[in-house]
């Protein structure tokens, strides 16, 4: 896939999947690749920025299998930037989209 268009949705992507529920960078980047094959050094500045930016909020959870594992949590304040960015992503792609269908010719 185009690295232009991963680097358009991830964070999209990202929000939404931890929006699900509160996850672990490595879990994280597992689910994440099953929508958008990324590298796992590209996640993690992401979740440092998104959390910079109080989209998320992180804490610490023992873990069986080594040290705590630092679990992100969406805030009140992601949510509503989650919403607004997939109400754009939603306008921008069925735009481009109908765009596309009526030059199939091209």
């Amino acid at each position: 896939m185009n690295t232009q268009f991963k680097k358009g949705v991830l964070e999209l992507v990202v929000m939404m999947v931890v929006a699900k529920k509160d996850i672990y960078g490595y879990e994280l980047v597992k689910e994440v690749c099953n929508i958008v094959h990324v590298n796992e050094g590209t996640i993690y500045p992401l979740l440092k920025r998104m959390t910079n930016e109080s989209i998320f909020e992180t804490y610490l959870q023992e873990s069986t299998e080594g040290p705590p594992r630092k679990y992100y949590r969406i805030t009140v304040r992601g949510l509503d930037v989650m919403k607004e960015i997939k109400r754009e992503w939603i306008e921008f792609s069925n735009s481009i989209n109908k765009f596309i269908e009526e030059n199939k010719e091209v």
